[in-house]
């Protein structure tokens, strides 16, 4: 795997163009956890007969559940540890289906520095085709605040 280390860069550190990212395989036991703790049991993710007769043609993994590796990146990377998520925006552009490796990447594309703020374009991959895009607004933590 290539993900970055975990913890925390300041606001005062961070720069226009930085990104980190993660790699994460997608498994049926990751699938039938997500559906547990959200209550999302929609067949689509969890029953291979449903799923064959829907346009997907297979079972898939629930948006959420990749979107989900983007806030890992925020909260654990960029900015990381301290962050505080102020929005996201998302467009789900392709099926990810068990046993995806999804490589989950973030990029400052905006700093106010004076407010905390930072704006990351998200984008989630599997085999070099986007199946996630969108932008996240986050406040990043501060040396000031320490």
């Amino acid at each position: 795997m290539d993900n970055f280390p975990r913890g925390t860069i300041c606001i005062e550190d961070i720069e226009m163009g930085m990104t980190r990212h993660l790699r994460k395989e997608v498994t049926d036991a990751d699938i039938e956890k997500f559906a547990e703790v959200s209550t999302d049991r929609n067949p689509v993710h969890l029953d291979d007969s449903y799923a064959r007769d829907t346009i997907f043609g297979g079972r898939i993994a629930h948006g959420m559940l990749t979107a989900g590796l983007i806030s890992a990146v925020i909260g654990e990377q960029l900015p990381g540890h301290g962050s505080v998520y102020l929005g996201q925006s998302l467009k789900f552009l392709a099926p990810v289906r068990p046993g995806d490796v999804v490589r989950a990447e973030v990029e400052v594309v905006g700093i106010e520095v004076d407010r905390r703020r930072v704006t990351l374009d998200c984008r989630c991959e599997v085999a070099g085709k986007t199946v996630l895009a969108g932008e996240a607004l986050v406040m990043a933590p501060s040396r000031k605040f320490d």
